[in-house]
């Protein structure tokens, strides 16, 4: 319990100054500021009370100064000041290092090694690096080479030199570890958005030619039509025969394109899940009226199980869109004259929906690529075409809206997708005036 606790103070001073809008870089830039300020504030407190103690006041003036020092870097991280926190380091640095080793010989301006290395880590400009290292090198060669001009007693022992050589190397070692550690992890993030990109590609591609010939067919059908039927190849009546045909499947090129444009809003980050409160049944029978005619040419027979009283808390036009796509693949696949089935249990914190038809199923192979551009679209049994993407674009946003998508199917025993829905809560006009009035 107190190493968690200790990790956890750890965490927030290290973290002092870091915000989600703060890059990667910069981020890691103010952690390691943090990381030398935190242990400086220690020490320097340290050997201000050990001065006292040992009848060094002036110095322990002096690390009492760096003390504060150290805390208005942690201030100035804190108030989002990156740039004036750097500049302190700098400035109380080489004041303070340069004056506490010039005149008190307590090797403190080994420290100054840290500062050099600090600088390259969170500096780019070239010139500023150049003009800081000439600085900083001068600083320390004046420290250590300059003869003492006064006499300071009791001297500071040379075990307390060689411990802040020891320190300033170690904390060297430190900085230089922290930051090999976010290059490493700079690598693989990278890395991983490489392969999340190689992958999204490959998508793009399979998507692309999927509805190239999705849009081609039906299109190619309705240029052939209209060409025979200006050249008075087909009667009227034989055009309005045609016309039933060529009606259903722009009907399916239509909805194929709103998937698509949906996807691809999504990518785009476009698409937000606003979830609310909502009754579950009018949503269902609402999607079910967009397919009455492909239902009626078909035969099918409906098997509605869905309390009218039962609320989900989703995104009403994402489920919309599930639905109508779970619905539309139901119909596609079923025989003539079948049933579709679509039932809703409730449970304490989620709703199960399942739709299930009675049509030509699907194998273990295709099951397992369903949900993703794997997924080869297949005919229906009236000769419609999907284009793959409807079920990737319903795993997408059921889990937008903190649910689950799973298939049970089985070739010639028909499909049955069950959606899992967090549950949601609708308030009778009696209870909304109860709590009004409260």
């Amino acid at each position: 319990m107190i190493f968690r606790k200790i990790a956890h103070y750890w965490n927030a001073v290290v973290n002092t100054g870091i915000h989600p809008g703060l890059s990667f870089i910069e981020t890691r830039r103010t952690k390691l500021m943090n990381i030398v300020a935190i242990p400086g504030v220690v020490l320097t407190l340290y050997f201000c009370v050990l001065n006292l103690v040992q009848h060094r006041p002036l110095l322990a003036l002096v690390n009492f100064i760096h003390t504060l020092a150290d805390v208005l870097i942690l201030y100035l991280n804190k108030k989002r000041r990156y740039l004036e926190a750097r500049a302190a380091v700098l400035v109380f640095a080489l004041l303070l290092y340069g004056i506490s080793g010039f005149f008190f010989r307590n090797g403190v301006e080994f420290y100054l090694i840290l500062i050099l290395v600090l600088i390259y880590l969170i500096y780019d400009n070239k010139w500023l690096l150049g003009f800081l290292s000439v600085l900083i090198i001068s600083v320390i060669a004046v420290v250590y080479y300059a003869p003492v001009i006064w006499d300071l007693k009791p001297l500071v022992p040379s075990g307390r030199v060689l411990a802040n050589l020891v320190i300033a190397l170690g904390m060297v070692v430190i900085a230089l570890i922290y930051f090999k550690s976010v290059h490493t992890e700079y690598q693989e993030q990278t890395e991983d958005q490489r392969k999340a990109l190689d992958m999204l590609n490959r998508d793009k591609v399979k998507l692309f030619s999927i509805i190239a010939h999705d849009i081609r067919s039906p299109l190619a059908t309705l240029e052939g039509l209209l060409r025979m039927f200006s050249n008075n190849h087909y009667s009227e009546a034989d055009m309005k025969s045609a016309a039933v045909e060529l009606h259903l499947k722009v009907s399916q090129l239509g909805e194929t394109l709103n998937n698509l444009l949906r996807w691809t809003a999504g990518q785009m980050k476009g698409l937000h899940t606003e979830p609310s409160d909502v009754l579950l049944a009018p949503l269902v029978k609402d999607a079910l009226s967009t397919f009455e005619p492909n239902i009626r040419q078909k035969g099918l027979k409906l098997d509605l199980s869905v309390d009218d009283h039962t609320p989900v808390y989703v995104d009403t036009n994402q489920l919309m869109i599930v639905l109508r796509n779970l619905i539309s693949n139901a119909i596609k696949f079923s025989h003539q004259e079948g049933t579709i089935t679509i039932s809703a249990s409730s449970g304490d914190k989620n709703v199960c929906l399942s739709v299930s038809d009675q049509g030509v199923g699907m194998d273990r192979e295709r099951q397992e690529t369903l949900f993703s551009f794997g997924y080869k679209p297949s005919y229906g049994t009236a000769g419609e075409r999907g284009s793959g993407i409807g079920l990737v674009l319903c795993a997408e946003f059921i889990r937008q809206n903190n649910g689950e998508i799973d298939v049970e199917s089985a070739p010639g025993k028909g499909t049955t997708f069950r959606l899992t829905l967090p549950a949601g809560e609708v308030k009778t006009p009696e209870e909304i005036e109860e709590e009004w009035w409260a």
